[in-house]
């Protein structure tokens, strides 16, 4: 709901504010006193674009304010924590025009852009101008209203939490496929690679391991040499050495009792004898366990060449990362016996999810249909009471591919003369017969949908009389369950207003100003009177004006 617009520097308004109903507010005043100003002022706080030609005066910035109350409304609530802004009950919009052209706009004092005000705004404020469909010609609202009317609150949610979980497996199911097509696209390669990988059957450290062997294989027959000639020098040789020492023992130990050194010595020659027998014993097993093999280092060469080729064509660098390249192409052949095993499963999900929503949105569609015909006939009837008796609407429903609000595409048609040649609504270009038609439908789900303020500006283009009453009955009567602000010309409409405001023009020196004010029971039956009658009302007039004020 609007509870107060300020107004500061805009057009011919230096400053001026008002304080609205909860009701039913009728905004009245001659033609050309401002009351169109008021609304471009308003539609600055709704989102349209700035220009500084409406700056009264050029020095000073423009500033339009509204204070609103959220009401409750899932919608706003929803807006307010997507944009991480604070959740009061009151907001604040305002939006201000600098001499320089550059425009700001705030929700409760926190900088937005004009996107985020849109949004905003379009669900606190429904404004309806000549020449201007907004909604009506929107699909969603068309399903609204008839959602509203079967009361599928509930049972359109249940559709869009299966609807956005099909979806989800879809997705899911096409990043699998995807996956799949990648894997399969690879799959020769990689299994080429793993095979010739797996055949050749690495272990680890094998080709480390398997070059030391060569190593000592082709070194063999010096280490040979080598060993055996130890072994000859130490106890098989003309003077072994282990028996020189043995002797040199046996020297100096019989003469260890009369030098108290001698001792030691025999036992550091006893130590050494032993070691050197031990190197001996060491030397012969080594000896014998060394052999010049040809078959071996054949075997080796060829083994060692398959593991070379293999660390050259894979740009590694050991048999351990051999062995792990190993590793990943089999889990990338795993990982394709796998996506094929998901893709069936998902395939079983995404067939159970839809065929659930299709019978869920089934049952919307039905809910739909079976609103269509009670929905013409009213709206008709009411748009013979407003004045339109040649007027037709007909709602169009036909299958669609499954959406986020269902499986229908909804269409308002609507033939203006009785010509049966509807057209869609949001091609038909008559402002006020457009105005009257929204406010028909909007007067029967008023008490069903979540409505925004509704402002009709001019919605009595082109009538007058008791079609004129009927729409201020219908006006009072949606007002009941939503703020009504209507900018008008008609008396019948204006004395049933809660709030009755006057637009006028006042001149200060040279410059004219806009003005408002909110009319009390007297100024209303004389203003209501002048609008029926002229500047001066005649007795008949004031006591009509009077009847139309309190009835």
């Amino acid at each position: 709901m609007i509870q107060r617009i300020h107004i500061q520097n805009y057009a011919i308004i230096d400053e001026l504010s008002i304080d609205f109903s909860a009701r039913l507010n009728a905004i009245t005043g001659e033609t050309g006193a401002g009351k169109s100003i008021l609304m471009g002022a308003l539609s600055l706080i709704l989102g349209d674009r700035a220009d500084t030609a409406v700056l009264l005066q050029r020095e000073k910035k423009c500033v339009v304010e509204g204070t609103f109350t959220m009401g409750g409304k899932k919608a706003a609530l929803a807006f307010f924590k997507a944009n991480d802004l604070d959740v009061e009950e009151e907001i604040v919009i305002r939006r201000e025009i600098a001499p320089n052209g550059k425009s700001r706009a705030f929700i409760n004092d926190t900088p937005v852009n004009l996107e985020q005000l849109r949004k905003l705004s379009t669900m606190l404020v429904d404004l309806h101008r000549q020449f201007d469909t907004l909604e009506l010609g929107e699909s969603d609202f068309q399903r609204e209203v008839l959602d509203a009317l079967a009361g599928q609150a509930s049972a359109l949610e249940e559709y869009r939490a299966m609807y956005r979980s099909w979806q989800a497996a879809t997705r899911e199911l096409a990043t699998l496929q995807v996956q799949k097509a990648q894997f399969d696209k690879e799959l020769d390669y990689n299994k080429f690679l793993f095979d010739e990988l797996s055949s050749a059957g690495f272990q680890e450290q094998e080709l480390e391991e398997l070059d030391q062997q060569l190593t000592l294989l082709n070194h063999s027959e010096g280490i040979k040499t080598a060993l055996s000639r130890v072994y000859h020098d130490l106890k098989e040789g003309e003077h072994p050495l282990v028996q020189q020492l043995k002797s040199l023992q046996h020297s100096l130990q019989q003469y260890s009792a009369y030098h108290p050194a001698l001792p030691s010595l025999t036992e550091r020659i006893a130590s050494t004898l032993i070691e050197l027998q031990d190197i001996a014993g060491e030397v012969e097993s080594i000896n014998d366990g060394v052999n010049y093999d040809p078959r071996r280092i054949e075997e080796i060469n060829e083994r060692l060449s398959i593991g070379y080729k293999l660390m050259k064509k894979h740009g590694v660098a050991n048999t351990g990362e051999l062995l792990t390249l190993q590793r990943q192409l089999e889990g990338k052949l795993q990982d394709r016996l796998q996506a094929e095993e998901s893709i069936a499963a998902g395939e079983k999900e995404v067939a159970r999810l839809l065929q659930e929503m299709k019978k869920k949105g089934a049952a919307l569609s039905k809910g739909r249909m079976e609103q269509t015909g009670p929905l013409e006939e009213q709206v008709n009837r009411l748009l013979k009471q407003v004045g339109m008796p040649n007027a037709r609407l007909k709602v169009q429903l036909q299958a669609a591919e499954p959406g986020l609000s269902g499986m229908d595409a909804i269409e308002f048609l609507f033939d203006a003369n009785k010509s049966n040649r509807y057209e869609p609504v949001r091609k038909v270009a008559s402002g006020g017969e457009l105005s009257r038609l929204m406010l028909c439908i909007k007067s029967l789900v008023a008490e069903s949908m979540d409505l925004a303020t509704l402002i009709f500006d001019e919605i009595d283009t082109g009538i007058s009389g008791e079609a004129a009453r009927q729409v201020g009955i219908i006006l009072k009567s949606l007002s009941k369950k939503r703020q009504v602000i209507c900018i008008t010309h008609q008396p019948q409409i204006a004395g049933k207003a809660d709030a009755h405001y006057f637009v006028y023009k006042e001149v200060k020196g040279e410059a004219i100003k806009t003005r408002i004010r909110l009319l009390d029971q007297d100024e209303r039956i004389t203003t209501i009177a002048r609008m029926l009658s002229g500047e001066k009302p005649t007795a008949a007039a004031l006591e009509n004006a009077r009847e139309m004020v309190t009835s």
